[in-house]
């Protein structure tokens, strides 16, 4: 299945036209997704230190991909980051914006990347904490794309917020079958 994300217009950029997310989940619960960019690459900002593959805090501040995870009808939820670099973060909330945690992951998520003038796709296995694996889940997805001039551009499945804020709820529209089913 194929996903569109979309600009916040308070954030525009031109350099990019489109991003999409294909997406997969095995009955183990090892979720594969490849985020895809679509326009003038060379004005993103991508870390220097790619090929790396560590848990690394605040990759939100810098281009990066995100999946946000909730139970339906649970205030708690998961964030994850994956840096074009290969690193990494997974964090949980008790509710919104509250209680941040590291998430404990049996295996650090493969991040892969492939680029070119006009386009640029991160890839990343990753298989999802036992406690996430047992009930249907809402997901979100988004990206942070960085200019090199310094401009942001955020994009999701939805923004209903006035400002972008992947963290809302009602960004998490995505409905995923539990794990095993």
């Amino acid at each position: 299945m194929r996903l569109n994300l979309q600009c916040h217009p308070l954030t525009p950029v031109s350099a990019i036209e489109q991003i999409t997310v294909e997406w997969s989940m095995t009955k183990a619960g090892t979720i594969w997704l490849r985020y895809h960019a679509v326009g003038n690459v060379e004005e993103v900002k991508l870390p220097d230190n790619l090929g790396q593959s560590q848990r690394m805090d605040n990759l939100w501040q810098n281009t990066c991909f995100e999946l946000f995870l909730s139970e339906k009808g649970k205030q708690r939820y998961c964030e994850f980051n994956f840096s074009p670099s290969g690193n990494w973060a997974a964090y949980s909330f008790h509710s919104y914006r509250d209680g941040m945690d590291q998430v404990a992951l049996a295996h650090s998520p493969e991040i892969f990347m492939d680029f070119s003038d006009t386009h640029m796709a991160i890839e990343v296995t990753i298989r999802l904490p036992d406690i996430w694996m047992h009930d249907e889940l809402d997901a979100g997805l988004s990206a942070v794309i960085e200019m090199r001039n310094g401009k942001k551009s955020l994009w999701a499945l939805r923004h209903p917020a006035d400002s972008p804020d992947f963290h809302h709820r009602d960004c998490f529209v995505f409905k995923m079958e539990a794990a095993g089913r």
